[in-house]
């Protein structure tokens, strides 16, 4: 036996069976009443670093006077503790998602109830995946929280994120898309335009570079997300080319920037909706992608061309080679679009 810990200090134990980490921390904490008990906090490969983080613990002293424990407190200590052990891209997310709460920081936790906690996921402005992630954000938050005893209700279970919808997602209307054109000198209406004719992922075109685009022969080269998307070539329609080209002529790294600075997703949001405001539709840039392929299908244009100019993996598709002939072949496709 080794020595004993103080009174409070917590303890680290063995767990039974063959386990990556088998060592638990667990530390006390006491409720409103006075009573004690133990909570895991963390979970380690050998006794010595169990002992190493039991003593980080203790050395920064969480105030677990339950009553006081501020959200910003609650996610500083979740974000040390829990957001390690998930994956980076989900704990990059929930980070971003953090600062949509920042209006209940200096909330006391467990004050905050679950029509707050719709206000952040609500009036974000953002789409539907950082919804999710703050949804997701709360979730977590209330379950440590509620190990910690600071909570005895876990109100995130009471909110709702919009799921994804694939079945809503429809094309924008010739209305619409002619309800455009007629603004087409205000603010944005341009990358709304450019968006309705490539086809272009959300992020394919905020992080279009300028040097991306080539106005001596007129295509965009760009693309992320697959290897069949990275690199595609997609034609310029002549409609749009006005755009592209005043666009191009401001000379900013990225071709769609904002004060000369690339855009973030949720600025340009922001700018989306303005427009979409002004001709009286509720659609996202993935409905514009959406609008694209089905305009061309409806058009008769060949199925090959489509998935590469979408930059689908298509069976036909094999290694995409652009010579003349097919960008010749991918321009005739884009020009169906009337």
């Amino acid at each position: 036996m080794g020595k004993r810990n103080p009174n409070g200090y917590g303890c680290v134990t063995k767990l039974s069976g063959n386990r990556s980490k088998p060592w638990i921390v667990k530390v006390t904490v006491y409720d409103e009443a006075g009573h004690s008990r133990q909570v895991p906090v963390a979970y380690a490969e050998t006794e010595e670093q169990g002992n190493i983080l039991l003593a980080e613990y203790n050395n920064n002293p969480w105030n677990i006077d339950r009553n006081k424990v501020t959200l910003v407190e609650l996610y500083n200590r979740w974000a040390k503790i829990k957001l390690p052990k998930l994956g980076t891209s989900n704990q990059s997310s929930l980070k971003s998602a953090f600062k949509h709460c920042s209006k209940y920081y200096g909330m006391k936790y467990r004050n905050i109830r679950a029509y707050q906690m719709q206000d952040c996921i609500d009036n974000c402005g953002c789409g539907y995946s950082t919804q999710g992630a703050i949804k997701n954000l709360w979730g977590h938050l209330d379950r440590f929280a509620f190990e910690l005893d600071i909570i005895d209700k876990m109100y995130s279970s009471l909110t709702t994120a919009p799921p994804i919808p694939d079945t809503q997602r429809t094309p924008f209307t010739p209305e619409q898309v002619s309800a455009l054109w007629k603004i087409q000198s205000d603010p944005w209406v341009d990358t709304v335009l450019i968006y309705l004719y490539t086809g272009f992922r959300l992020t394919e075109l905020l992080r279009m570079k300028t040097e991306q685009v080539n106005t001596k022969d007129w295509y965009f080269q760009g693309g992320i997300k697959s290897a069949s998307g990275k690199g595609r070539i997609v034609p310029i329609h002549d409609r749009i080319k006005p755009f592209v080209r005043s666009l191009v002529d401001q000379g900013n790294l990225y071709l769609f920037s904002i004060n000369g600075k690339k855009f973030s997703q949720t600025n340009y949001y922001k700018c989306w909706n303005e427009v979409m405001e002004k001709i009286g539709a509720d659609k996202t840039p993935h409905e514009a992608r959406h609008t694209f392929e089905t305009n061309l299908d409806n058009a008769g244009g060949n199925r090959k061309c489509i998935d590469m100019l979408m930059g689908h993996k298509s069976k036909d598709v094999g290694n995409r080679v652009y010579n003349h002939k097919t960008i010749e072949q991918l321009r005739e496709t884009i020009e169906l679009l009337k």
